[in-house]
């Protein structure tokens, strides 16, 4: 499918590792500085190393005034749906509308498990994602005596609020047949990781959104495309998919959003890559890639 004609630019950011030996803040306001739109933020809450990524989303989200910031993506089963839906309406709230929620199934099960959460299956987990996406949009409705009982998760008379700033976006991360479909079908967004792996199978993924989103009546359109694009800015020949000079990025980044329909694209390189990503390669795909 061509890329929609919406006479949008594609926006770019930073895929941030919360690090806490890191100047994570400093390095949050530097994307914003340089005009960078979004920071996302790994979340793997059992890593010792790691501070929590909501709680940098509220210091990120203080210490700047336009970046947008989103869990890239946030650990359901160590994370309720309830309690995620209120954490990321206070975000948005406190904000001025610029927090915006990925969400994925889980990964790394025995971490997960030792962390004290739920072992789930392929399938539990997609079901319990799914169930989490009703739970949290409930809860963000403003209605009030929410009732909802699924397999993984229920609500029983409990009271919407506060209402998030903005229509937040729920932008899933996703590979897998099944979850795509889901994708399509419930999310405001996929945050799939690129790499030479990823890049060929680009198409195949994206039917699969489409699909999704056409069999439960909606606008493929709908689902922004939100691409982790990981690799290293050099000084000299390609070495691979996305590990190059900035020509070879700007080419390969304006590929994905002309042939691929990419949003928005979060650069996961160095941090001392940053200043050269910003200045050199995202003026020029959005001006390749401009309508």
């Amino acid at each position: 499918m061509a890329r929609p004609e919406a006479g949008d630019v594609v926006s770019f950011g930073y895929f941030l590792v919360p690090n806490a030996a890191d100047p994570l803040v400093e390095t949050a306001r530097l994307a914003e500085s340089l005009g960078l739109e979004y920071v996302g933020i790994q979340d793997h809450p059992y890593q010792r190393r790691f501070v929590d990524t909501l709680v940098l989303s509220s210091a990120i989200l203080t210490a700047t005034s336009s970046l947008r910031v989103f869990p890239d993506v946030a650990c359901l089963p160590l994370r309720p749906p309830g309690v995620l839906a209120k954490a990321a309406a206070s975000l948005d709230v406190l904000s001025g509308g610029r927090f915006e929620l990925g969400l994925g199934a889980g990964a790394f099960w025995d971490a997960i498990e030792g962390y004290g959460g739920a072992r789930r299956s392929p399938g539990e987990a997609l079901a319990a994602l799914g169930e989490a996406v009703e739970v949290i949009r409930l809860l963000w409705s403003g209605d009030r005596g929410l009732r909802f009982e699924g397999s993984h998760y229920h609500l029983r008379g409990m009271h919407s609020g506060p209402l998030p700033a903005h229509d937040i976006g729920i932008w899933i991360g996703a590979y897998g047949p099944r979850a795509l479909a889901l994708t399509g079908r419930v999310a405001d967004g996929w945050v799939p990781s690129v790499s030479a792996q990823v890049v060929g199978r680009l198409p195949e993924l994206n039917d699969r959104v489409d699909a999704g989103a056409a069999d439960a009546g909606r606008d493929p359109s709908a689902v922004k495309r939100v691409y982790n694009v990981g690799g290293t800015i050099t000084g000299g020949a390609s070495e691979g998919y996305l590990d190059g000079p900035p020509s070879q990025w700007v080419d390969e980044l304006s590929a994905l959003v002309t042939d691929h329909r990419a949003d928005v694209l979060v650069f996961g390189g160095p941090v001392d890559q940053l200043r050269t990503f910003a200045e050199e390669v995202a003026p020029a795909v959005r001006a390749a890639t401009s309508p």
